[in-house]
């Protein structure tokens, strides 16, 4: 079975619109990701691709967890959990932060770490961090 998580920070008590977008972003990374590397729906990207994964994702169907980290620190140990694992961020794991153009104040880099969003991967493998996070509330 296949599953991507995205988990999102509650300390920054986002507007139910606000942690929507931010969420889509954290999913769709992984779609954009595969579309800028100009990979074909038909095969894969260096080989790094699993088939079944991508197509699951564009014809089937996967579980989809959003799960909620307190803080940012609690946020990134998604990221260092996801590293000792073996996964590279930009092709396993996708940091999404906003521009603050609406409702966030920036952090230290002049923008807000909102969401780390995985790719769709099997279950076994993304349950070793998921199930350090409690589904979003």
């Amino acid at each position: 079975m296949y599953k991507q998580i995205i988990i999102a920070r509650k300390d920054l008590n986002m507007s139910s619109g606000k942690l929507a977008a931010q969420v889509s972003y954290g999913s769709m990374a992984f779609l954009s990701w595969f579309i800028r590397n100009n990979a074909d729906l038909d095969g894969h990207v260096d080989g790094y691709i699993d088939e079944d994964i991508l197509h699951n994702w564009i014809e089937g169907e996967f579980t989809k967890c959003v799960l909620q980290a307190k803080n940012k620190n609690q946020l990134l140990k998604a990221k260092t959990m996801a590293e000792e694992l073996g996964m590279v961020e930009g092709k396993d794991f996708w940091l999404i932060k906003d521009n603050y153009h609406t409702e966030l104040e920036p952090e230290e880099d002049g923008r807000t770490l909102t969401v780390i969003g995985f790719r769709p991967m099997d279950s076994e493998l993304i349950d070793q961090i998921g199930r350090k996070y409690h589904l979003y509330m």
